[in-house]
């Protein structure tokens, strides 16, 4: 949970709040099929609904106030890894620090299956 205090009171964003605010962000970037999940015990990554894709993202706070973002994802077959990784960077990123004005330290993406 992020804690934000100015002179008016607090306000508290939770992790949940987050981790969907990213999600929609990486699975609007062209060529995102979806958040991926791995399944329990080590089993076959799977592709998560739209209610559950916050599944697919771990938010690691830093003790100065800021975020940094883990991204798991599924693309399309033939897309260009580099440059959907950083459309997935740089949309997650704005899209925190504009709704939430917590700032982003680091986005990592982490590709873990093609989809045809």
């Amino acid at each position: 949970m992020v804690k934000i205090k100015n002179d008016s009171g607090e306000i508290s964003i939770t992790n949940d709040v987050l981790t969907y605010l990213a999600g929609d962000a990486a699975t609007s970037c062209f060529g995102v099929k979806g958040m991926v999940a791995c399944a329990k015990e080590g089993g076959p990554w799977q592709l998560l609904r739209r209610e559950s894709m916050s599944k697919g993202v771990v938010v690691h706070y830093d003790d100065e106030g800021s975020v940094s973002l883990e991204l798991h994802i599924g693309v399309d077959y033939g897309v260009n890894f580099s440059a959907v990784a950083r459309s997935i960077m740089n949309g997650a990123s704005y899209r925190l620090e504009q709704s939430t004005g917590v700032p982003v330290k680091k986005v990592d993406v982490y590709i873990d299956t093609i989809i045809r």
